[in-house]
């Protein structure tokens, strides 16, 4: 039996959710209003959405 291949891991980047700006650190994306500070939404081209409680907020258009 052949060897199984190994998945290569996924890299999280929570390093593109914050910029510095001076000595104040501003996050650029939304917390999930259901889970609370620390978990951020995924900004997709039409809403908003939480990985991990799947809570969605669609964007309006303008």
């Amino acid at each position: 039996m052949a060897a199984a291949k190994e998945k290569a891991k996924k890299t999280t980047k929570k390093s593109e959710n914050y910029n510095i700006v001076g000595n104040k650190l501003i996050r650029t994306t939304k917390f999930c209003t259901r889970c609370g500070e620390g978990v951020f939404m995924a900004k997709h081209k039409d809403r908003y959405s939480c990985g991990k409680c799947g809570y969605t907020e669609f964007i309006g258009k303008k």
